[in-house]
Parts: C-alpha cells; sequence; structure tokens
C-alpha cells in the first residue's frame, strides 16, 4: 500500500515543501545574480588592469629593447625614495583642499536642504552645471581668474593678504598663479560638486521633525545643530570628503595648469613617466603605490568616522 493511502494529502505536502525549497534556494540566489553584471564588469576593467599594473612595476627594461617581469620590487623603493616628497605634498594638498570643500560645500548644502523651498531645484542645477563644460576648460579660466592684473590679486595684495600668504608660502612675489595657492584653489573648485551632493543628499533626509523637538525642548540652536543635524549628516560628510579626497590626491591637471615645476603633485610625475619618459615599470610603481595608500588612508578614515551606512 502506497504512504498516500496511508496519510491522506502527503503527496501534495510533500510538493509544497519542495517547492517551498526551491523558492528558497532561488531567492538565495537572486542577490548573487543581480550583482554578477556589476561584479563582471569589476573584474574585466579593475581586477584585470590591476593585476596587469602590479606586473609592469616589477618589470625592467626599456621601451626599445622591451619589458620583462624580473619581480623587481626595488622599483618601490627606488620610486618611493625619489618621490616621497611630492606623495606627501599631493596628500597634504588634497586634505587641504577638501577641508576647504568642507567648509564650502557644508553652509550650501543646509540652505538648499532645509531653506531653499520652491528654489530647491534650481539650486542643484547651478551646483551640477560645471559638469557641463570640459574639466580642463574650467581648470584653465583660472588661468585667467588668477592673472597677475586680475581682480582677485589686486585685492589680495591691496589688503595686505598676500603677504601673510607669502610668509605661508603659498604664493610668491605677489602672484597667485603657478603657485601652490592656485593648485589648492583649482583642486577645491573642480572637486567641490562632489562634497556639495552627498551633503545635500545626507541632510536632506532629515526629518524636520526632530529639529523642531530639539526648540521645543528648549534647544539653543547652535546646540541643535551639534547634537542632531551634524551626527545625522556624518553619513554624507564621509562620503563627500571621500570623493573629494581620492581624486584630488591623483590629479594632475590643476598642478600642471595652474602650478609650476615645483608644484608638481604625484599625479604629475605618473602622467609624465608614463606618456613623456617612457618609463613604465616607475610610473606603474607610483600609481600602485598612490592606490594602495589611499585604500589604507580611506580603510582607517572610514573606520574611525563610525558610518556604519559606508562600511
Amino acid at each position: 500500500m502506497a504512504s498516500s493511502d496511508l496519510v491522506p494529502g502527503l503527496d501534495e505536502l510533500t510538493d509544497e515543501v519542495t517547492g517551498a525549497k526551491r523558492g528558497r534556494l532561488k531567492s538565495r540566489k537572486t542577490p548573487y545574480l543581480l550583482l554578477a553584471p556589476g561584479m563582471l564588469w569589476l573584474a574585466i576593467f579593475f581586477v584585470v588592469p590591476m593585476i596587469f599594473l602590479l606586473s609592469q612595476s616589477l618589470q625592467t627594461g626599456n621601451q626599445d629593447d622591451g619589458y620583462t617581469l624580473t619581480f623587481r620590487f626595488a622599483n618601490y623603493a627606488d620610486a618611493i625614495s625619489t618621490y616621497g616628497s611630492i606623495f606627501i605634498r599631493s596628500f597634504v594638498w588634497a586634505l587641504v583642499a577638501t577641508v576647504l570643500a568642507l567648509v564650502i560645500a557644508y553652509p550650501l548644502a543646509y540652505l538648499i536642504a532645509f531653506k531653499a523651498g520652491r528654489w530647491k531645484n534650481v539650486l542643484l542645477v547651478l551646483v551640477i552645471a560645471p559638469f557641463f563644460t570640459s574639466f580642463i576648460i574650467r581648470t584653465l579660466a583660472w588661468t585667467f581668474i588668477l592673472s597677475d592684473d586680475g581682480l582677485v590679486v589686486r585685492f589680495l595684495n591691496w589688503s595686505h593678504i598676500n603677504d601673510l600668504l607669502t610668509f605661508l608660502q603659498l604664493t610668491s612675489d605677489g602672484r597667485v598663479l603657478a603657485t601652490p595657492l592656485a593648485v589648492i584653489m583649482g583642486l577645491t573648485y573642480n572637486f567641490l560638486p562632489f562634497m556639495i551632493l552627498p551633503l545635500f543628499a545626507s541632510l536632506d533626509r532629515i526629518d524636520p521633525r526632530f529639529l523642531e523637538a530639539a526648540t521645543d525642548l528648549y534647544s539653543a540652536p547652535f546646540t541643535a545643530f551639534r547634537k542632531i543635524t551634524w551626527p545625522l549628516s556624518l553619513p554624507g560628510v564621509v562620503a563627500g570628503t571621500l570623493l573629494t579626497f581620492i581624486p584630488a590626491a591623483g590629479d594632475y591637471v590643476n598642478a600642471q595648469l595652474l602650478g609650476n615645476p615645483s608644484t608638481r603633485m604625484i599625479g604629475s610625475v605618473i602622467q609624465a613617466k608614463f606618456l613623456s619618459t617612457g618609463d613604465l615599470p616607475a610610473a606603474a610603481a607610483l600609481s600602485f603605490t598612490l592606490m594602495v595608500t589611499i585604500v589604507v588612508l580611506v580603510s582607517v578614515y572610514v573606520h574611525r568616522a563610525g558610518t556604519e551606512e559606508l562600511v
């Protein structure tokens, strides 16, 4: 006698259990299937190039005779010993530009999120409007803004602010163009939208009732900002600083167009070695060192910031 005869409905129950198991297996596979295109893209256009770059950094030879993989780790030691000061300069200037961008962007993002009203969309369009123009053209425009006979330099000289900037070694001989200050200003301007947009997205998600509750509890405006607005906007702060610092540290356009040979950043050195001198192993070693350093700094920063949304 079949088991289905002894227990009525056993076959139907077995089919339901089997179908439920299959459904659970499909639901478990779904996220991986959705991630597959992105992971394939990263594998082809990130992992493979990084492996090739690592291999290139361990080679010896020249462009005429070709390069051979000899696992010469001394390429990294040579790169760091020769260009260590430029590495430090690049990170310091990128950090200064990131802090300046945060100081400028936070009030603007706060204004758009809480005070703009019906002008919110217009202001957001104005924030992203610079992206409608080429990065190089925007940077070239600063060569005219910071020219020796421009209004900016005239004001700085008239107000004697330039004397202080010269003392800080940010400008020289009453000039702003082709100085560290010009490079930092270019970095701040070009990457400012990358700071504003994450800040706005984070601030715009804050429930206004939190601030109303703080007011009802007789909280001062600054206290409400310090205890409510700032902590809730930290994910945007972290995202904005990362999106600004990472490209700024490896940028070479601003240093090339707004600086001089003594204000080179590490991106300028890498660009020159890849395209001008043809020293590919040194360029690859510098690139890989830059990438690893940024990854380490970013990991430490995100961990210390404690923003769980970004970890």
